[in-house]
């Protein structure tokens, strides 16, 4: 099981936020992620810089922890650019960027370039298309596609990624379309648990529902002709009917870590603290989860894969083969 953190883009980067991102190295966490919002819930009228900037940023300040976004979406991005911008960032971090990205959702990056927010199938549609031509942008040197709501002419991305043939897809997906699309696209597949429970809940109703989401996923590796086991399974923690209680003290979140685990989850992501929100984590239980859980979980110290060398086909630690 891989121990990851969430690093929300608020602080400016000499002024706090690039000392975050160093923190999270020190403690030894195995990625440290981003959201990739432009804005996001109670953070909207304050600071909020853009994801891959404070990225790039990140990979030139650290050396050994994975990077990524948790989660990309199609509501402000095209597969064109993000491919070229995907491609940079995997390079100047030696290898270690991994994508989140997901359907969207119906939040401020909906409407803030002036459209009317997608209907969920609408969102589907196009996630339909968006990921499989970034796999080939990501894949190919050089790419025209005409679709439906997204076009490229001879796109090229040379030399491509140093992770090879690409950079992991992580997908977020809940629903039997987004599940397909994990299933053939990713190398790793992210879940906050059941929003609709959220409220009401109780965690062993949260794990329940987890519990019916991994086994949806199986089946939609099997009908790819993919193993699940060749997938990640990445719970990003806080959005479950446990809240922050994971969080309170080194015992529960074992409690919390070991019955996800259980599961069949192998990476669980937990915010880093911001006081005076839904994140107000103690920072000395945080440093303590970080550095003792793992142990008494009975697992191994973890450490990120070393960067592969630009065109090493073979990257050691990379996960599951890559969709067609």
């Amino acid at each position: 099981m891989r121990l990851s953190t969430v690093i929300l883009p608020i602080r400016p980067w000499h002024d706090g936020g690039r000392d975050e991102w160093l923190w999270a190295e020190q403690l030894g966490f195995h990625t440290a992620y981003t959201y990739d919002h432009l804005s996001w819930r109670t953070f909207r009228d304050g600071p909020w810089y853009g994801a891959l900037p404070t990225l790039t940023a990140a990979a030139a300040a650290t050396g050994r922890i994975r990077l990524g976004t948790l989660v990309t979406s199609p509501n402000f991005r095209h597969p064109v650019t993000l491919a070229k911008e995907l491609m940079s960032l995997d390079d100047i971090s030696g290898g270690r960027f991994t994508l989140g990205i997901g359907v969207g959702g119906k939040g401020f990056d909906a409407t803030a370039l002036g459209q009317q927010a997608w209907t969920p199938r609408e969102r589907a549609d196009r996630f339909e298309e968006f990921l499989p031509l970034l796999h080939r942008l990501l894949t190919e040197d050089s790419l025209s596609h005409e679709g439906d709501f997204y076009s490229a002419v001879e796109a090229r991305n040379i030399p491509g990624c140093v992770q090879r043939p690409r950079l992991p897809f992580a997908v977020a997906a809940t629903g039997p379309r987004g599940m397909r699309l994990a299933a053939r696209y990713g190398q790793a597949w992210v879940t906050t648990g059941d929003p609709a429970i959220f409220e009401t809940g109780t965690p062993e109703d949260s794990r329940m529902a987890l519990r019916g989401q991994l086994d949806r996923l199986g089946k939609a590796c099997a009908q790819a002709g993919r193993d699940v086991d060749e997938l990640e399974k990445v719970l990003l923690t806080g959005f479950t009917p446990d809240r922050g209680a994971p969080l309170e003290s080194v015992d529960a979140f074992v409690d919390f870590a070991g019955r996800h685990i259980e599961l069949g989850f192998t990476e669980l992501v937990i915010h880093a603290p911001i006081p005076d929100s839904d994140f107000a984590v103690d920072r000395t239980v945080f440093e303590q989860i970080a550095t003792e859980s793992l142990a008494q979980l009975g697992l191994p110290a973890q450490s990120a894969d070393s960067p592969a060398p630009a065109g090493d086909p073979g990257r050691q630690g990379q996960p599951a083969p890559l969709g067609g």
